[in-house]
């Protein structure tokens, strides 16, 4: 039978470190990634008053006027750092299918305190480690999203341990696959709708994402995902749990094992009782070593059975979905 709703997996089993425990947990998500690509997790380990600190101040940012929050804006197309305004970006583009503009601004950062290094700065790097901009007159914004970005870090790296052991591979298995990880945090505002949107508009379009993992904090409903039965389901809303799904590079390494299932954001019901409630999603989107080179895993490729992509590194495939989502496809002129 497949899965065909997201299954709420408890992680107090792992952490608490027994074989036993750690098994089962990584059992679970390997069935959840094989049959929907999402799970919620409780017992994370995320201190709350963290997520409060990097929520509020983020509420903060977004209800500033729209020429301070441009100060921050995106450098270019392929540097996924600062803000991005409502419109500016078309996730469906990232599957070669055309929408509107989503109905959603963004403020983002990668790494901080990066080497100064030539792995890190050298040509090799590319806007992967670029610096992070950041916003004045938001009192501790900076540093609520740099310790979320950590905390995040870790939890990612976690999360990656039970993916080896549900692969059968050695829990350390991505250990240095993932040491100078080049992911992204992003805090998404869909403001308030106070008019009806355009026809296959939503606040994020139909889209998979991109990388390993992501992990998400939703402050409300609406975020749905497509399952085997060709059903949109929603994503169930548990109190201090977080999201997460697998990414493209996953699906790829797992030789399409597990799936990197469609999702989206929809609007809420038109009417006077919906249309002006603002939503808040956190986003950490984790993304393994720009020069990990992505090609099927041992465990996941049976006797006589062939790999069913060419290899890649992790840095040229976001580059390349990513520049799709800011440039609607190439049809936005680049800057």
């Amino acid at each position: 039978m497949p899965t065909l709703n997201v299954p709420v997996i408890d992680l107090q089993p792992w952490f608490s470190g027994t074989p036993e425990g750690k098994a089962a947990v990584a059992r679970a998500v390997d069935e959840a990634c094989r049959g929907i690509g999402f799970l919620v997790i409780t017992h994370h380990r995320i201190d709350p008053a963290l997520i409060r600190r990097v929520s509020e101040a983020s509420r903060a940012f977004f209800a500033l006027p729209l020429a301070e929050k441009r100060k921050v804006d995106r450098p270019r197309d392929d540097a996924v750092r600062g803000y991005s305004a409502v419109g500016e970006e078309g996730l469906s583009y990232s599957l070669e299918e055309a929408a509107p503009g989503d109905l959603k601004e963004s403020f983002s950062i990668g790494p901080s305190g990066v080497p100064d290094d030539d792995y890190h700065r050298g040509p090799a790097a590319g806007a992967h480690f670029e610096p992070n901009a950041w916003p004045v007159g938001v009192p501790g914004f900076q540093a609520a999203y740099e310790e979320y970005f950590a905390a995040m870090s870790g939890l990612a790296r976690e999360l990656m341990c039970m993916f080896a052991v549900g692969l059968q591979l050695p829990e350390t298995f991505f250990d240095d696959k993932i040491d100078k990880h080049i992911s992204m945090f992003r805090v998404l505002s869909y403001p308030a709708q106070t008019e009806p949107p355009l026809p296959g508009q939503m606040r994020a379009g139909a889209h998979s994402d991109y990388g390993s993992l992501t992990v998400v904090l939703p402050d409300g409903p609406g975020l749905q995902v497509f399952n085997k039965a060709g059903q949109w389901v929603d994503v169930p809303q548990v109190e201090g749990s977080l999201v997460v799904n697998i990414g493209d590079l996953m699906m790829q390494w797992t030789n399409d094992e597990w799936i990197s299932t469609l999702h989206r954001v929809v609007n809420p019901p038109f009417d006077d009782s919906m249309k002006n409630q603002r939503r808040q999603s956190l986003v950490f989107f984790h993304q393994p070593n720009y020069d990990t080179l992505v090609e099927c895993l041992p465990s996941c490729l049976a006797p006589g059975a062939v790999a069913r992509y060419a290899p890649v590194t992790s840095g040229d495939h976001l580059t390349s979905k990513f520049v799709k989502q800011t440039t609607f496809g190439g049809t936005k002129a680049t800057a």
